[in-house]
């Protein structure tokens, strides 16, 4: 279910009653082994898992002119196809800080390559008595490493 940002504050409190949320967030521009791993080994932290989108408009900004490849809509229709995934929030923020304030999941979770010190939203986490969990990548599964596959090829 595709939930608008402006209501997950209400959305996730009413849910936070009966279910342990756990929030993780990313571009998922082209969709990877490696994405399913890390959202299968996210959902394994709670009872539902909420996936913070980054819109067209901030992926241009993180990743450059070219993507993302596939567009909002699409991305958050893939991700929701996900047996892991239950819910899907798109924001437009650089960082998902914003819009973890108004989720408050119990779980945050993100991938290895970062660390407590280097990932914005974990002083947000911690502030409320949330907990960060840090999930190895899978060596090699990469949007990128896709993408040059391709160009490689042409």
């Amino acid at each position: 279910m595709l939930i608008n940002k402006n209501d997950a504050a209400q959305f996730c409190e009413n849910l936070r009653r009966e279910k342990k949320i756990v929030f993780t967030n990313g571009c998922f521009d082209i969709i990877h082994a490696g994405h399913v791993r890390y959202l299968t080994a996210a959902k394994n932290f709670g009872d539902v898992l909420i996936v913070g989108l980054n819109s067209d408009s901030s992926v241009r900004q993180l990743k450059g002119a070219s993507r993302p490849i596939n567009n909002q809509a699409d991305r958050a229709e893939v991700l929701l196809a996900l047996k892991p995934v239950d819910y899907v929030i798109i924001f437009d923020e650089l960082t998902a800080e914003n819009l973890i304030s108004k989720v408050k999941p119990d779980v945050y979770v993100k991938g290895g390559d970062y660390s407590l010190e280097t990932l914005p939203e974990a002083k947000i986490v911690q502030s409320y008595g949330g907990r960060v969990e840090l999930v190895n990548l899978v060596a090699g599964k990469s949007t990128s490493n896709i993408i040059k596959k391709i160009e490689a090829t042409l």
